[in-house]
């Protein structure tokens, strides 16, 4: 059963995988290699993810045909957006707001690896979807 403590335990074990990503390559690099490297580390340690996402819009009552793509959905849980950019903006923020909303997922996390520590720029967000699971 998925609870907030599952969903919270699961987004440190995520984060510890960048961390490892990010120690191992360090910053500069394309985003795209940072995102392939950290589906690699994540199924190694035995999580299931998926890349690349299409994620559904409705819009009055139709599927759009539109080409919005998450970067990674861990255990079909966590919605996880990379960036490799020197600052985050709102913009970003917005964004994974709005794949958490879309795809009705509780929690996400903005992972920057323009930075020396990502820990210090890693954005965890949760919304109403975190809110109502229960705690254990």
């Amino acid at each position: 059963m998925v609870t907030k403590k599952s969903i919270t335990n699961l987004s440190y074990e995520i984060t510890g995988c960048a961390i490892k990503v990010h120690k191992t390559l360090g910053a500069g690099l394309l985003e795209s290699v940072y995102e392939k490297c950290l589906k690699y580390e994540l199924e190694k340690q035995g999580y299931q993810v998926k890349q690349q996402l299409i994620i559904p819009v409705t819009y009055d009552n139709l599927e759009m045909d539109v080409d919005l793509r998450l970067d990674l959905l861990v255990n079909d849980s966590i919605v996880v957006e990379l960036k490799a950019v020197e600052k985050i903006l709102p913009v970003h923020e917005a964004q994974i707001i709005t794949y958490m909303k879309l795809l009705k997922k509780p929690q996400g996390l903005l992972i920057n690896f323009y930075t020396d520590n990502i820990t210090k720029t890693l954005k965890p967000f949760v919304n109403e979807f975190f809110r109502e699971l229960p705690d254990e």
